[in-house]
């Protein structure tokens, strides 16, 4: 039998809260996805006032962060690299993104799942998620 660990429903509750807490205090809204291993939502959140094209940006953010076991921005980085990038529609997915805000959570060296948040500014969007994800993980 195998088993795995997983991150759990109470898990991702506490992230998002502790997030919408903080983006609040900011006096900022986002939206907040927190996915499974796989890439499928687990938990998401979209305060008051949040763009409504972060909903999609910010499950694909996690998505992609789960998927390829690392942060969404290293993604696209890649992708925009000059001499070694590629084209990210390679992936044949068109749910991955290589913007940054959307952080792998690991227990135990494996990919337990993603937070990712969206509607920020890029360097916000990854300092909240990275925040969520040793919120996760402690």
């Amino acid at each position: 039998m195998i088993t795995e660990d997983v991150l759990e429903y109470a898990e991702a509750r506490r992230a998002i809260d502790a997030l919408v807490q903080e983006i609040s205090k900011r006096g900022k809204a986002g939206v907040i996805a927190v996915c499974d291993s796989h890439g499928d939502l687990i938990a998401f959140a979209r305060m008051d006032g949040a763009p409504l094209s972060s909903i999609t940006i910010a499950m694909n953010k996690a998505y992609s962060a789960a998927r390829e076991r690392k942060p969404s921005k290293e993604i696209g980085n890649a992708a925009r690299n000059p001499e070694k990038g590629f084209d990210i529609g390679y992936f044949g997915d068109p749910r991955f993104t290589g913007w940054g805000g959307g952080i792998p959570v690991f227990r135990g060296g494996k990919v337990v799942g993603a937070i990712a948040v969206s509607g920020l500014p890029q360097v916000e969007d990854i300092e909240l998620a990275e925040m969520a994800v040793a919120l996760a993980t402690s």
